[in-house]
């Protein structure tokens, strides 16, 4: 029958990316337990070291108060001490592979995204690209699993806005910026429950969290001093003085990242900090204006709001690229979305990324010349991207436009209709 041939064709389609994942996270995961290099830097120290430590710290029931490189909230906890579950393996094999079902629950996801909005799968595609080129790093962090819970928070949205709310506000307890998701809920009904969802769903965890354990919010004042991350838009110029000898100061490991330490430094992370500000005040003025919203402004207003929190942060460390690429496949896995050239950005973002680290990484902290050009163009992607986003936002829910953006512009009434009703 002709439908049998349709349905194989689509599962034909869609085991097409879960091959391509299966390959490329089998690369990934052989370089992480040892049997392939990656070139450049090992990425593994932090989950061997950093993160196992803060395991043992927290398994008697203390945070790791006083230790300057966890600056998280307390729901990270539970991420640190998921490896327990799988106690015949070493902690770091553990929690890669741990951090691997994440990351396929992200692409079942994103499948289920795009079956629903008319068998889209450029967003599996993405994510699956994506992390690929990003490296072992994303199974070496734990910033997927926070993807994981944001991606499922916006796939909730439409629903069940209360699950909504409560993934955002778990999400936001584990890594704060996952809050971020839930700017472009639909006014009235749908924002009551999931804002109140989230703040219920806060106030409950933090209470439970302050009640049995010793020090879950310590973090808080402990990362006053911070200076200027290396990768950061905002040590751009310090990179470029210092390589013409016009700024001595110097860049180490400070708050467990390379920070530029020294004469101005402090007025930088003052701009990124009113950067930040401004950008909270843009996204509250964009709220206050939007006329339209509906799930894809969901999706396209997150991944908005997210990357510009990331763009204007005086820490845009090379996980944070893994947040991006979630939401970013989010989008694309509707044909009505604005966003699909800024999230193609990203994507290209990501390539420089893993130039910068781990490959060319001694040579960021050196200040070489090859290592400001592939900051410079990394850094420079993410600003385009930033204001594209913005742009393509504002001018589909807060103004009229005389014609919709160019990537956008093939997409019939049919296809966004498709989109909104899946």
């Amino acid at each position: 029958m002709w439908w049998r041939g349709t349905v194989t064709a689509a599962r034909s389609r869609t085991w097409m990316p879960v091959s391509a994942w299966a390959v490329t996270r089998a690369a990934l995961l052989l370089t992480l337990f040892g049997a392939l290099r990656f070139p450049g830097a090992d990425v593994r120290p932090d989950v061997v070291v950093i993160y196992h430590g803060w395991y043992e710290r927290l398994l008697t029931g203390s945070f790791p108060v006083h230790d300057v490189t966890w600056q998280y909230p307390p729901a990270a906890a539970a991420v640190f001490l998921a490896p327990a579950l799988l106690p015949f393996l070493t902690y770091s094999h553990a929690f890669y592979l741990l951090a691997c079902a994440a990351d396929a629950t992200v692409l079942a996801m994103l499948l289920r995204a795009g079956r629903a909005h008319g068998r889209d799968l450029a967003g599996a595609w993405l994510w699956v690209a994506g992390v690929a080129v990003l490296g072992p790093l994303a199974l070496a962090r734990y910033d997927v699993v926070v993807t994981a819970l944001a991606v499922a928070a916006l796939q909730a949205a439409a629903r069940h806005p209360r699950v909504a709310g409560a993934l955002a506000a778990i999400g936001a307890l584990v890594k704060v910026w996952p809050v971020l998701v839930l700017a472009g809920a639909r006014p009235g009904r749908t924002t009551r429950r999931s804002w109140g969802a989230a703040l219920v769903t806060a106030v409950g965890v933090s209470a439970a969290f302050l009640a049995f354990t010793r020090g879950p919010f310590a973090f808080l004042t402990e990362q006053r001093q911070r200076g200027v991350e290396i990768e950061s838009l905002g040590a751009l110029p310090f990179h470029v003085l210092r390589l013409l000898g016009l700024w001595h100061g110097t860049s180490r490991l400070h708050y467990g990242s390379f920070e530029f330490l020294g004469p101005y430094v402090p007025t930088a992370a003052r701009i990124a900090l009113a950067g930040a500000v401004l950008a909270f005040c843009w996204l509250v003025w964009w709220r206050v204006r939007a006329r339209t919203f509906s799930d894809v402004v969901l999706y396209d207003a997150a991944f908005a709001a997210v990357l510009v929190f990331v763009t204007t942060s005086r820490v845009i460390s090379p996980q944070y690229l893994i947040w991006l690429l979630g939401l970013g496949a989010l989008c694309l896995t509707t044909r009505s979305t604005v966003q699909r050239r800024p999230v193609l950005l990203i994507l290209a973002a990501c390539l420089f990324t893993v130039l910068e680290f781990p490959v060319g990484f001694g040579q960021v902290v050196r200040s070489d010349l090859p290592g400001i050009v592939v900051l410079l163009i990394r850094d420079g992607l993410l600003l385009v991207a930033t204001v594209s986003a913005c742009r393509r936002l504002w001018r589909s829910t807060a103004s009229r436009p005389e014609a919709p953006p160019d990537d956008a512009a093939s997409s019939s009434e049919a296809d966004y209709q498709v989109a909104h009703t899946g």
